[in-house]
């Protein structure tokens, strides 16, 4: 039946209690496998025998959109649960990609605060804007700010203010105009090219 998440602690286990043998106890775990269920089953019985730190990983989680989602599963899943000390994103991507991801768990399991928290409403019948290229552009022109806050991206005035009205500052769009809210409260109305810039002069004031 395969490897167990029982035999992965024992050996983990086993390894530990040679080191000890030998007086060295500067140790941290890791139990890393490409399963994610059985990764998430190891760590999880692993943490409540050892008080040593673990080290996360799920391994060969694949190109960046499997592998992000595996590695968010996995890793992000037991962050929730406070286990784990240290991460290692791998996928079959540019190095640059884990780091990304890594710090997008961090974020998503509330453990990273600083940088912005961009929401967006999927598109539906009564979007009015582009919505899809508009909340890459706020993403990235947004990378490197380092504001703790939280900034929606709606597609429609009707209930994007609304539905939106826990983030610090947001834009609702409308035809050829779009809304600038914060915290739920309508600001003022612009034209729809001039959102995203109105949007980003908002960010700045705050």
């Amino acid at each position: 039946g395969g490897v167990t998440a029982e035999a992965l602690v024992e050996s983990a286990m086993g390894h530990v209690a040679l080191l000890n043998k030998f007086d060295f106890d500067d140790i941290c775990i890791s139990v890393k496998c490409s399963d994610v269920p059985l990764t998430m089953e190891a760590y999880r019985l692993l943490s409540s025998e050892t008080d040593y730190p673990l080290h996360l990983g799920v391994t060969e989680a694949g190109t960046p959109s499997m592998g992000l989602v595996k590695s968010a599963m996995g890793i992000g899943g037991l962050l929730c649960m406070g286990i784990g000390d240290t991460i290692r994103v791998t996928l079959t991507a540019d190095p640059v990609e884990e780091i990304y991801a890594a710090k997008k768990i961090l974020k998503a399991a509330g453990l990273r605060k600083e940088g912005v928290n961009l929401i967006a409403c999927p598109t539906c019948g009564r979007t009015r804007i582009d919505l899809i290229p508009m909340a890459e552009e706020v993403e990235r022109r947004l990378a490197s700010c380092t504001k703790n806050i939280t900034v929606a991206v709606m597609g429609c005035a009707v209930n994007g203010p609304g539905e939106a009205a826990a983030a610090d500052i947001g834009i609702a769009g409308g035809k050829g105009e779009g809304l600038i809210f914060r915290k739920g409260e309508i600001l003022y109305k612009v034209p729809q090219e001039q959102l995203v810039d109105k949007l980003l002069e908002e960010i700045e004031r705050l």
